[in-house]
């Protein structure tokens, strides 16, 4: 009998893979451009160029430099640890031994996420003054950030950590700090800390103004 050939099934893995290499080759011009150029000075053409793809196609994927910028904030908020950080944190409430190794984790992860997305909120900082999409996502950025230290400290205070002479606000306005792009700029790319240093920094800070004393052994 002659054999009968089947049709091969689309390989939509392989294309999604394409689809994603596309996307990442463009990311990587467009924060390069971006962080090289500033944000006026950076246009489509020229991201384009970089990527190797036309401006169609980066206009249909992100809807032109405002999407752009956003899809970048969004992937240097992950981190550049396995899976995203915000869920990496939530996780490393759960398994922390004591509230000073909580910190210490904190810190590392703080300084982690800061690498990536400092650069990216400070273009969009400066970018805000005069484009209202910017302004925008500096908005939402912040806005997003004082949720997450909102989550953090309740945790905290639910765990009983927290000192008793500082109140839930002044936990959240606390860690609103030690999470600023500010910090790590002053610190960071203005007096030349290296991140280990200010991971440490972030993490003893933050103990010492939130973390109730251990009670002394008998």
């Amino acid at each position: 009998m002659p054999t009968v050939k089947t049709p091969r099934g689309y390989d939509s893995r392989g294309r999604r893979a394409a689809a994603q290499k596309t996307r990442d080759a463009i990311l990587d011009a467009a924060e390069a451009r971006l962080l090289a150029r500033g944000y006026p000075g950076t246009t489509i053409a020229l991201i384009a160029d970089d990527a190797q793809v036309s401006v169609e196609t980066i206009y249909k994927s992100f809807g032109g430099k405002p999407g752009l910028v956003r899809a970048i904030y969004a992937r240097g908020l992950r981190g550049s640890g396995p899976g995203a950080a915000f869920d990496r944190s939530d996780r490393l409430r759960q398994h922390a031994a004591d509230a000073e190794s909580l910190m210490s984790l904190w810190g590392r992860l703080t300084a982690e996420v800061a690498v990536t997305l400092t650069p990216i909120l400070l273009l969009v900082r400066s970018a805000a003054a005069s484009d209202a999409n910017m302004a925008g996502l500096q908005a939402q950025s912040n806005a997003e950030r004082l949720e997450r230290m909102r989550h953090n400290a309740r945790f905290l205070q639910e765990r009983g950590y927290l000192r008793d002479d500082v109140g839930f606000d002044e936990a959240v306005d606390i860690m609103w700090l030690h999470s600023s792009p500010e910090l790590y700029e002053l610190l960071v790319l203005q007096r030349g800390w290296d991140s280990e240093r200010f991971a440490r920094y972030v993490a003893d800070s933050m103990a010492g103004a939130l973390v109730r004393p251990a009670s002394p052994r008998p």
